[in-house]
Parts: structure tokens; C-alpha cells; sequence
């Protein structure tokens, strides 16, 4: 049914029909409810965003931003990876620094080129690697070190419902459970001193729900998707979880549901494992050398005689 007589904008899966002023009503109780529902944020802290410029990292620090407005006690700091993806990457972050600007939010940039010495897009063309896996590698090691260097309690991350339910799916896949037991809104098994706990405040919204709130609530007037997004693993269980979703409403917050009532058990059941150091930087790592390390030693062996910032 309808939530009023004015022009509703999106169908829920439960067939209700919003119009935009409900729509936003709907959606911003929505996130503070899943950051009171699983305990994300505290009444104190020193509070990072990932931001990278698009939909869903400007959603989540424009509602972080009305949270810290109300309770000055939970600071805001954006920071932002600058892969180095030619003819994308700069967009975003223009999106990105206009936003804080306009909110007096702080904004850290760091790069792939400042921190390895070498841009992603000269990364792909050194090995034969598929660029999500070591782009997700190299961007989660600067935004956990630079999050930590700069005192932050938690970083907040802009991961939606969608983004859950492909990681789960993409797991069971892998028959990585290991690996599921580290997803939820709050990521990690045990707490690291060398590593900065992330929360998803919008890990019950979907990709369409955040789509829309950002451009109704005028945070970008385009999107931007990565070139590299096609050539994923990720890419083509998102399209077959998007058909069987077009077919059979609601199957993503049923595979989202349904994890949340076995992810206690997943964290009993991995709660001895103790996160390591990496023998080379010192970053947390399951055991020897982390990922960001070993994938630096295989460019140095294919002739990257560039700097290896990482290790100094």
C-alpha cells in the first residue's frame, strides 16, 4: 500500500510504496537503528570514514555527520585511498572534497603512488593478478595503518546489505567459512592493538535504498563505477544474486537474516585464533608476511625497482 497520497519513489520488498519524504524517514531511522541494534557506535569516539566519493561512503558520512551534530562527543575524520585508477579515481575524490567542505569535515588523502611507490594501474601492468584482489589488499593496509596513526576508535566503512550477502555467498563458494566468520556489521573476531575495528552502519540498507537516498538527498548527481568492477569474481555474483532478487523479493535479506542468526556460532567457533605481525612491517597478519607484503616481494622479483615504502 501506499504511505500517503503523494508520488511514492521505491517499492520495498514487503510491497510498501514511499514517497520521498517517507522514503527518507524510512531510511535514516533505518541506519541509526542498525547502529543501536548492534552496538556500533559508542556516546564517545574518535570516529574514521572510509570515503572514496561515491553513493555509499557519502551516505554514510552524511548521516555520521547529523549523529556528531547532535553528540559533539563522537568526532568525525574522512579518509580517502587514491589508487591511482586513471580516469576514475580523481572523480570520486572530487565528490569526496567537495563534501567535507561544505561539513567542515577533516579529510586525510593518501595514495598508492605515496605509500608503494607505484599507482595501481602500473601494478596491473607489472603482474597478471586480477585487480580487486590486490586493490582490496593494498586499500584496506592504508586505511587500517593510517587509521590507527591517526587515533581513531573505530572506522566506519560504507558496505551495504548487497555488499553482505555477495561476500557470504562468495565464501560458501570458496568453502572459506573462515572467512565469513570475520563479515558482520562489526569486522573482526578478536580485537588487535595494530587493528582498528570497522562498522557497517549500513549493512541492513541495499544497494537500491542507498542509491536512491543519495541522489534525492543531493549528495552526487552521477555515478562513477570502477573499470576494473566487471572483471570480478564479486562482479558476477552480484548479477546472479540481483536475478534471483528481480524474481524472488526479498532473497537478499534472507541470505543477510539467516547469516546473522549463525554468525555467533562462526565466531565461537574461530574465537582461539590471535591475529599475528607481519615479520616484514609489522602490520597485523594471520602468520609471516602480510598480503600487502608478499604481493610487494612479487613486484620487486618482476623488476619493480621503484621504492617500497611499506617496509620502511
Amino acid at each position: 500500500m501506499n504511505c500517503c497520497n503523494d508520488k511514492p519513489i521505491i517499492e520495498l520488498p514487503a510491497q510498501e510504496r514511499l514517497c520521498k519524504r517517507h522514503f527518507l524517514e524510512y531510511f535514516e531511522n533505518k541506519v541509526f537503528k542498525t547502529i543501536r541494534k548492534f552496538d556500533l557506535i559508542g556516546k564517545e569516539e574518535n570516529l574514521g570514514v572510509a570515503l572514496s566519493g561515491g553513493k555509499d561512503s557519502l551516505t554514510v558520512l552524511n548521516l555520521l555527520s547529523k549523529l556528531s551534530k547532535k553528540n559533539p562527543k563522537i568526532r568525525l575524520t574522512a579518509i580517502a585511498v587514491d589508487e591511482g585508477i586513471h580516469g576514475y579515481r580523481e572523480k570520486t575524490l572530487i565528490n569526496a572534497k567537495k563534501f567535507c567542505e561544505k561539513n567542515n569535515i577533516p579529510l586525510h588523502i593518501y595514495s598508492y603512488r605515496e605509500e608503494f611507490g607505484m599507482p595501481l594501474d602500473d601494478m596491473l601492468k607489472t603482474l597478471d593478478v586480477k585487480p580487486c584482489t590486490i586493490c582490496g589488499i593494498f586499500r584496506r593496509y592504508i586505511l587500517n595503518k593510517k587509521s590507527r596513526e591517526l587515533g581513531f576508535t573505530k572506522i566506519a566503512t560504507g558496505h551495504n546489505l548487497d555488499d553482505e550477502a555477495q561476500s557470504i555467498i562468495m565464501n560458501q563458494f570458496k568453502n572459506n567459512i573462515q572467512a565469513s566468520a570475520r563479515l558482520g556489521p562489526k569486522v573482526g573476531i578478536k580485537q588487535n592493538k595494530n587493528f582498528v575495528q570497522r562498522i557497517k552502519p549500513l549493512y541492513l540498507c541495499t544497494e537500491k535504498e542507498v542509491t536512491i537516498y543519495a541522489y534525492i538527498s543531493s549528495l552526487l548527481d552521477n555515478f562513477n563505477e570502477c573499470p576494473n568492477a566487471a572483471k570480478s569474481y564479486r562482479a558476477q555474483i552480484r548479477d546472479m544474486l540481483n536475478n534471483f532478487e528481480s524474481k524472488n523479493a526479498g532473497t537478499k535479506y534472507a541470505i543477510v537474516n539467516s547469516f546473522l542468526q549463525i554468525l555467533p556460532g562462526l565466531n565461537q567457533s574461530f574465537q582461539g585464533e590471535e591475529a599475528g605481525f607481519c615479520s616484514s612491517c609489522g602490520e597485523a597478519a594471520s602468520k609471516g608476511e602480510c598480503n600487502a607484503c608478499r604481493y610487494l616481494d612479487r613486484l620487486d622479483k618482476a623488476g619493480w625497482t621503484q621504492r617500497r615504502m611499506i617496509k620502511n
